[in-house]
């Protein structure tokens, strides 16, 4: 879990090249009044320019603004629900960063090369750093003045099957690009921009079937080193971007040694983490989560036999789950998922007879009264018209 932890703060260049690979579009780039004029270059040659850049060094100001639509009340209990109170420490990175995912915050990066990278999460007056050091990751909350630290942390992090490493070269990620490859989305280059004051090309991804909640994806490429920027994530139903995350001050020189040195605070609280524990207990997740989910109503055999197929695919695939057993009534919940449910489920009724559609700015689920569960990053209907088709 440490590589995990390690992988996902400097993992957007490699998700990107992936998202933009569903399909190469050769539209060149045509500069805007008011931003950089730029040589013409194709989605095709961007794609290229990312999988190619070999950024090892940076730091700066980072701004994210996260909107997924949810009821203030839900992000509570979600929050509630997260881990917090379990007795574990404040600085934990498991529990800390979750606050990442509502609301605006700035933070400070630095990184240098696959072993150092810091970062500073800034509210208000308080800090919260995550340092990541060799063999050592360390992290600092101000506020309660606890210390998490974690050791064996380094290494190549790995994929998802557990063997399979990242892409590490240009070659390795333009051939997975290339293989990903397909005919569900849009891919152009929409323009240029000036962010963090560099001068950047913008890719725009868009899905080309109906029904995705997925109204685009615009990723801001620096022209002279491909690394991206900033990355904007909208949905169909407007507003305010689900994602909106980019630099707003980045330097790639060589930060210095010193900035990724940790000494713990006098007085403060440490907690050791570690990884084998981390690990096993990644594996334990899904057998609990059943079990609690068992708990409200019946969805004891999702592990073993619980029958999940996707259905569709590209940005309309929808997971389809058969529990075999009734819904849970929400009456019968926790106090603190009935809140949850009920400041975002709406009723909804069709051929396939009754359920409730959970819904965010991005991945909405449907859960029907005979206990089966379709979600994905589709709209309302498109989730009642998978359940109607009885798949």
């Amino acid at each position: 879990m440490a590589d995990t932890r390690k992988a996902s703060r400097f993992i957007v260049p490699v998700a990107v090249a992936g998202v933009a690979a569903a399909t190469i579009g050769l539209v060149p780039a045509l500069a805007a009044s008011g931003d950089p004029d730029l040589p013409e270059i194709t989605a095709q040659q961007l794609i290229e320019k990312i999988a190619a850049s070999d950024t090892q060094t940076l730091s700066g100001t980072f701004k994210i603004s996260t909107d997924l639509g949810l009821p203030l009340g839900g992000l509570a209990d979600l929050g509630a629900l997260a881990g917090g109170g379990d007795g574990s420490s404040s600085a934990d990175p498991t529990e800390k960063l979750t606050e990442l995912v509502s609301g605006t915050h700035t933070l400070r990066v630095a990184a240098d090369g696959p072993d150092r990278q810091k970062l500073t999460l800034l509210d208000g007056s308080d800090e919260y750093s995550l340092i990541h050091n060799g063999d050592d990751v360390w992290a600092y909350d101000s506020k309660s003045k606890e210390v998490f630290h974690e050791k064996g942390a380094s290494g190549a992090p790995e994929g998802v099957d557990g063997d399979k490493q990242i892409p590490a070269t240009p070659k390795e990620m333009a051939d997975e690009i290339l293989k990903a490859a397909g005919d569900t989305t849009s891919v152009t280059v929409g323009g240029t921009a000036k962010v963090a004051g560099r001068d950047a090309y913008q890719l725009m991804i868009k899905p080309k079937q109906s029904g995705s909640t997925v109204e685009s994806i615009r990723i801001a490429v620096d022209a002279a080193t491909g690394t991206p920027l900033k990355f904007t994530l909208a949905s169909v139903e407007g507003g305010k971007p689900v994602v909106d995350a980019g630099f707003t001050k980045v330097d790639f020189g060589k930060p210095a040694a010193s900035d990724f040195d940790f000494k713990v605070p006098e007085g403060a609280k440490v907690t050791e983490g570690a990884a084998e524990k981390d690990a096993a207990a990644e594996q334990k997740l899904p057998e609990d989560l059943a079990k609690e989910l068992g708990g409200l109503g019946g969805f004891g055999d999702l592990g073993e036999g619980g029958g999940l197929n996707v259905i569709g695919e590209g940005w309309t695939a929808i997971a389809k789950l058969d529990s075999g057993a009734p819904a849970p009534k929400t009456d019968e919940a926790p106090k603190e998922i009935q809140g949850l449910l009920d400041s975002f489920g709406d009723k909804v009724t069709g051929k396939f007879g009754s359920g409730t559609v959970f819904k965010t700015k991005l991945v909405n689920a449907l859960l029907t009264d005979d206990g089966k569960v379709y979600v994905g990053a589709v709209t309302q209907d498109a989730l009642v018209n998978a359940a109607n088709a009885g798949k």
